[in-house]
């Protein structure tokens, strides 16, 4: 479709067929579009045949995070996900709504927050990596999902309760699970009646009778814990009062609906690219002898910016999220490209993270490039940018490093099988097809307590050397 409407060139393919190839095959097509195209191309998607303008430079993506975030409305670039996430989510709002959701929201994630929730995270990693079975082979992907799902419900819903969070974690997971073409074909009206598509909108309805419950209940007891909801329900206090003490009527309530959506884009936002994260890092670890020992020595010693350089290098070889992606309501120029209102444009995650213009030796798994100031600006963005940028980010680090401690300083780590694992499309992200499968082993000599040195020498490490 080269010249098309003055845009930069891409395939000819009707939007149906690009949008499953850039959803379902993401991991050859985003590339062999590079190749053929050059470093800005354009994708046709559905719905409504939009047009989609990709980028694969850190000059770009700049522009794009610090432009005007009336002009580049993220919310409406996401709209695939509003069946799922709700009107209100965070990922779906623009403007005055989406800052003021934002506001709401930033308490529950800024540094005091973080702080207490490590000591939740570390308890419940520690409950899950102990159970692991020692000699046999298993799916990564699968352990970390259920970890971080369990994570999740806690600090966003305050869940204990047995009962409770049974009832939940088969909704929530699988609301993770649905394929590229069940969220494309969800709401039409034919396909929403028959087979997975109808199984998804019933496991939502489900899903959203156990949070309209638990909200309702909720209302009734005073807000004192620190999960989310409960301070999302004393923020409603406090704009009431802020709205009184400015001559309004005691501010606006959080309706249902709103609390609802905000609830499921932390649910679902919250515990798939964690996982998938943890997942893909362990099995790294498991297949490279030198950095696992090195990642053991920084969990045992409470190398905290190490361990978070290794959870950063895989999140950059194994992007989970492929593009951020804004809509221009109105023209702009982005780089050299002089763009229309109404074309959706984004920086590609998978082009740039793959760059060996960006990063050197970029298919190596070497967290060091962290540590040595050689990642550069707006080239490492699984979290995004600008005021856009994902709320949960910190969370994520901090919930990553502290399930690393508690692996490495009681396991050694093998890859199984690292041959043959590669990307899959789940719902919109990137997971390990075969579960990043792992087998673990003991450490050596005593398991220390994280940030508590054992005086030891470092562990053996075992697995097979990686392919260069």
């Amino acid at each position: 479709m080269s010249g098309d409407r003055g845009l930069p060139p891409g395939p000819r393919w009707p939007p149906v067929v690009q949008s499953l190839a850039l959803l379902r095959f993401r991991h050859r097509f985003v590339p062999a579009l590079r190749r053929r195209h050059g470093p800005v191309f354009t994708v046709r998607t559905l719905p409504r045949d939009r047009r989609l303008v990709l980028f694969s430079g850190p000059e770009e993506a700049r522009e794009i995070f610090a432009g005007d975030p009336d002009t580049l409305h993220g919310g409406e670039a996401n709209a695939i996900l509003r069946p799922v996430l709700g009107d209100h989510s965070l990922l779906l709002t623009d403007a005055a709504e989406h800052a003021r959701a934002r506001r709401l929201l930033m308490p529950a994630f800024n540094g005091a927050a973080l702080r207490g929730y490590e000591p939740m995270v570390r308890s419940l990693a520690v409950e899950e990596v102990e159970r692991w079975a020692v000699g046999d082979p298993f799916r990564s992907l699968d352990r970390m999902s259920a970890l971080t799902l369990e994570v999740i419900l806690r600090v966003v819903l305050g869940v204990t309760d047995e009962a409770r969070l049974a009832r939940l974690r088969p909704l929530v997971d699988q609301t993770v699970r649905v394929g590229p073409a069940v969220l494309l074909g969800r709401e039409h009206p034919l396909l929403r009646r028959i087979g997975p598509w109808r199984a998804a909108r019933e496991t939502q309805r489900a899903l959203d009778r156990v949070l309209a419950a638990e909200i309702g209940e909720r209302r009734w007891r005073p807000a004192r814990g620190d999960d989310v909801l409960s301070r999302l329900l004393r923020a409603e206090g406090a704009e009431g009062a802020a709205g009184a003490g400015e001559g309004g009527d005691g501010g606006e309530r959080l309706g249902d609906a709103e609390l609802r959506d905000h609830l499921v884009t932390l649910l679902l936002a919250g515990h798939e690219t964690t996982a998938t994260a943890l997942s893909w890092t362990l099995f790294e670890l498991g297949r490279d002898p030198a950095q696992l020992a090195r990642a053991q020595r920084a969990a045992r010693e409470g190398d905290t910016d190490h361990l978070q350089a290794v959870l950063q290098e895989s999140m950059r070889l194994h992007p989970v999220i492929p593009m951020v992606v804004r809509h221009l309501t109105r023209p702009a120029r982005v780089g050299a490209v002089e763009l229309p209102a109404g074309v959706d444009v984004g920086p590609s995650i998978l082009l740039m993270h793959s760059s060996a213009r960006l990063h050197r030796d970029p298919g190596r798994f070497r967290p060091e490039r962290f540590l040595d100031g050689e990642v550069a600006p707006h080239t490492w963005i699984p979290f995004g940018g600008g005021v856009r940028r994902c709320i949960g980010a910190g969370f994520s680090l901090m919930e990553g490093v502290a399930v690393l401690r508690e692996v490495l300083t009681r396991y050694d780590v093998r890859a199984v099988d690292p041959g043959r694992e590669r990307p899959m499309v789940r719902n919109i992200t990137s997971v390990p097809r075969l579960g990043a499968r792992i087998e673990v082993r003991p450490v050596a000599g005593p398991v220390a307590g994280p940030g508590v040195p054992d005086g030891g020498p470092a562990p053996e490490p075992v697995g097979p050397r990686r392919d260069a």
